[in-house]
């Protein structure tokens, strides 16, 4: 079957998995490609990985547009997207309302499962937060770090951790069997991102890449982006 290639953040996986149907059903084109920390993702395009559009955060895509390799005109804002905390679905949620509780619920975790703390947004963030709440030294050698958000969700859910959590994109929780979305973080902590797509400039279908962005920010989805866990 012909595909449409994407190259995009972890974040979009569950929603695009979703639409590969309804997609089908329009152009009788499959969906292919990778998901993964959008710094890695964007370096793909860069270096010649065949893609024909990709969904990473707005401000890296917005510069890929001034690098020339997605077509401005295409780009399209597909929601927010929320960092969030969890746990496996058969341990209790964390309840996390302050700075103050975040550090106990963090210090007390054996094992921290975290994307790429250097190439994805929420792994970044991750690091970001445990400066800010003085204990990322304390809790090194707990971190638990995978190349993307959805990787790191997998392996806590099968963790034998006695009392593990995972930070990571609310869409990439809610994605994953045996975890469980445990809440947002709290004020001072927060980060919701913007998730963009786009077609590049190098797209073998770039008329139906055109046409899955639509499905994706589309009126006729809103409730899909919502289950998948996107806001806007």
């Amino acid at each position: 079957m012909t595909t449409v290639n994407i190259l995009s953040g972890g974040a979009a996986q569950g929603l695009v998995r979703g639409l590969s149907e309804p997609f089908k059903a329009q152009t009788g084109l499959g969906i292919d490609g990778e998901f993964g920390a959008v710094g890695i993702m964007a370096d793909k395009l860069r270096a010649g990985t065949a893609a024909d559009l990709v969904i990473l955060t707005q401000a890296l895509l917005a510069k890929l547009a001034e690098e020339k390799f997605v077509t401005p005109s295409s780009i399209a804002d597909v929601g927010w997207v929320e960092t969030a905390l969890a746990v496996r679905s058969r341990d209790p949620k964390v309840t996390v309302k302050t700075e103050a509780d975040l550090r106990e619920v963090l210090r007390s975790a054996d094992a921290i499962f975290v994307p790429d703390t250097r190439a994805s947004t929420a792994g970044q963030h991750v690091a970001k937060v445990l400066d800010q709440l003085g204990i990322a030294y304390e809790v090194a050698s707990r971190l638990k770090i995978f190349p993307n958000g959805a990787a790191a969700m997998r392996e806590l859910a099968s963790s034998t951790a006695t009392r593990p959590i995972g930070c990571t994109q609310a869409t990439e929780i809610i994605a994953t069997d045996g975890i469980a979305l445990s809440g947002a973080l709290p004020p001072g902590c927060e980060l919701v991102t913007m998730y963009t797509a786009g077609v590049t400039t190098r797209a073998t279908h770039p008329h139906d890449a055109a046409a899955l962005i639509a499905l994706l920010t589309g009126a006729d989805h809103k409730e899909l982006r919502q289950r998948a866990g996107f806001t806007g």
